[in-house]
């Protein structure tokens, strides 16, 4: 499903379910009871929209919204009972990240940033899986470029990598901490590997 039919999708949930509510008493209901409404206690606007998509009676869809305006949808793609993509967008319905879980068990751990065409630019990568990104791959038409890591997680990239087509061609470390590379291994196509020390590293 395509990313601006998921929002459309909620928005027509919400429509469908304002309908069905004025529905007559004999009217057909399977269709709404696959929808729940969810609203703030306080202030009665929409925050939830839960969805059975299947008919199954398991809900697999949750458009967190406010009001009329899609938050976030969490969706669980292969029916195991665990959310495995979170789309999240921003206040102009655009979407701004695709959460992933990379370990297939709910917790979303990595987040992809898409080109207009869909094709996937940047994914940010939580490592330790807290919330906390600590590496970044970049891809082009789908093949992934470069890659940084902020190993020891002080806040700075400390290990860069880089790729030609499928292989990876040199891997460079910050080992002293002064926020540029120091050390750097070079893969040939053959196999062999060579290290190099950058001017102004330490010995």
């Amino acid at each position: 499903m395509r990313v601006a039919t998921r929002v459309r999708t909620c928005r027509g949930l919400l429509a469908f379910s304002l309908i069905a509510a004025s529905c007559a008493p004999g009217a057909n209901r399977e269709p709404e009871r696959r929808i729940t409404p969810e609203y703030d206690a306080k202030s009665g606007r929409l925050n939830l929209l839960k969805y059975d998509s299947t008919g199954k009676g398991v809900t697999d869809t949750w458009c967190y919204m406010d009001g009329s305006r899609v938050i976030r949808i969490d969706i669980d793609t292969d029916g195991d009972g665990k959310v495995d993509r979170w789309e999240h967008y921003d206040a102009a319905q655009r979407l701004e990240k695709v959460g992933i879980s990379t370990r297939h068990d709910g917790v979303e751990d990595a987040w992809q940033f898409l080109n207009d065409d869909g094709s996937i630019a940047r994914v940010e990568i939580s490592l330790r899986r807290d919330g906390k990104v600590t590496r970044v791959e970049h891809y082009e038409h789908g093949r992934l470029l470069s890659a940084e890591e902020d190993d020891d997680e002080d806040g700075r990239m400390d290990k860069w990598e880089t790729y030609e087509g499928e292989r990876l061609a040199s891997v460079a470390f910050d080992t002293t901490h002064r926020g540029t590379p120091d050390r750097r291994l070079i893969y040939a196509a053959d196999g062999r590997v060579s290290v190099h020390a950058d001017p102004g590293s330490r010995d």
